[in-house]
């Protein structure tokens, strides 16, 4: 970046500062590019961290697909850091994941591995996608040939993580979920409590959305009892039930990120307090912008010292 001017990546999922009614297309004579920037303008120039778990079943893979899905939201929560767009609030904590487009809709709770590729197929012929590539939602299944060919299940939820100390915790927290689903194959919400499939896109959504608007402050609805709870209470329920496979993978350790997250709240509450305070955006990101180039210097002389001392931002 630097190679090209006084630049700098900006903590945060979605362009929080200048204009954000143009889009720069980097490569103008890409057919896809182009397709990107007439069907969605700019609300697609956001910043997101995807993490991909290997695993060797396509079922499985498709079945942890149903699950995270349902689960989504709540890494969403803990890594929202979009409240601003332009340099103003827009009343949501991941202003990014309101406005990205999830494309194409809706996108069923497919019940086995040979119904996705069908989908996926289906509308590869219809033009409604225009790549394997372009499914666009919390979770989807993914691997070097889609849809026929799967390796892994791909988290894309998640606002940009500026910190390792959080990227450790999302990563953790979804390795220790996945170890734990694989070792208990009745958890699949689409025949817990009867649900079907249109029921669950309906609902997480909407759980989705309470929780862009909110993060950790959200009341969500939880596939596993059907009962409406706060994000913080199934979070923290959820980490002590994947506890034990974390400390089998040896990265227990590393879950502390998320509780920390729980007890200092979300980079997005953070930084709403503080222009509650009487801070603006400008000043709050200059100060992320700075503490972030803090926490590169810090890992690059040591990974430890950056994962416990420098994420106070």
């Amino acid at each position: 970046i630097k190679t090209h001017g006084d630049y700098t990546l900006v903590p945060g999922g979605s362009l929080s500062l200048g204009d954000t009614s143009e889009f720069h297309i980097t490569d103008p004579n890409n057919d896809y590019y182009r397709y990107i920037r007439d069907a969605y303008g700019t609300d697609v120039v956001t910043a997101s961290t995807h993490i991909s778990v290997g695993v060797e079943d396509a079922e499985e893979i498709v079945r942890l697909y149903r699950v995270l899905r349902c689960d989504a939201a709540l890494y969403l929560a803990v890594t929202a850091a979009s409240p601003w767009l332009d340099g103003k609030a827009t009343g949501f904590h991941s202003s990014r994941w309101h406005m990205f487009p999830k494309t194409p809709a809706p996108v069923p709770f497919f019940g086995d591995h040979g119904e996705y590729a069908g989908w996926v197929s289906a509308k590869l012929g219809s033009g409604e996608m225009q790549n394997t590539r372009h499914l666009w939602l919390a979770v989807r299944p993914n691997g070097p040939e889609p849809p026929h060919l799967l390796n892994r299940v791909e988290l894309r939820i998640c606002d940009r993580i500026s910190y390792p100390n959080t990227l450790f915790g999302v990563a953790a927290l979804l390795e220790a979920r996945i170890l734990y689903l694989l070792d208990h194959p009745e958890a699949d919400p689409l025949v817990r409590r009867g649900t079907t499939s249109a029921e669950l896109v309906e609902r997480t959504a909407v759980n989705e959305d309470a929780v862009s608007r909110a993060s950790l402050d959200a009341l969500v609805w939880r596939w596993t009892d059907g009962r409406r709870v706060a994000v913080r209470e199934w979070i923290s329920e959820m980490l002590e039930e994947v506890r034990p496979y974390a400390m089998g993978g040896g990265f227990d350790g590393f879950l502390g990120g998320i509780e920390r997250i729980l007890e200092k709240g979300s980079i997005a509450c953070r930084w709403l307090e503080r222009e509650g305070r009487g801070e603006s955006p400008r000043e709050i990101l200059r100060d992320a912008i700075r503490h972030a180039e803090l926490c590169d210097e810090a890992c690059s002389r040591s990974p430890c010292e950056c994962f416990s001392e420098m994420e106070d931002a």
